[in-house]
């Protein structure tokens, strides 16, 4: 009965594993980072197959958030067991 639990445990301990890293894309010293923030997210099967039609792209992520000058730009990568991600352009700036 304790193998069975604890196979349980590893069980559910793996299916929870999730990651999440963000990754600097761009930066501009000339533009403010603090004033506006935009994102663009998607989600994808297997981190390649997009599950909607998903426009992750620096221009939509700048509209999002109404950024007309861009300071920075970050690659969030959530991922859950590789199986489902979710890819987020996280854009800031004027």
């Amino acid at each position: 009965m304790k193998k069975i639990a604890i196979a349980a445990l590893a069980a559910l301990a793996l299916a929870t594993t999730a990651c999440t890293t963000i990754v600097p894309v761009h930066s501009d010293a000339g533009a403010s980072a603090n004033a506006k923030v935009g994102e663009a997210s998607g989600n994808f099967l297997f981190g390649y197959l997009p599950l909607t039609s998903a426009d992750i792209s620096i221009a939509t992520a700048a509209k999002n958030g109404g950024v007309t000058r861009i300071a920075t730009v970050d690659s969030k990568t959530y991922s859950l067991l590789g199986i489902w991600v979710v890819r987020t352009t996280i854009v800031t700036g004027e």
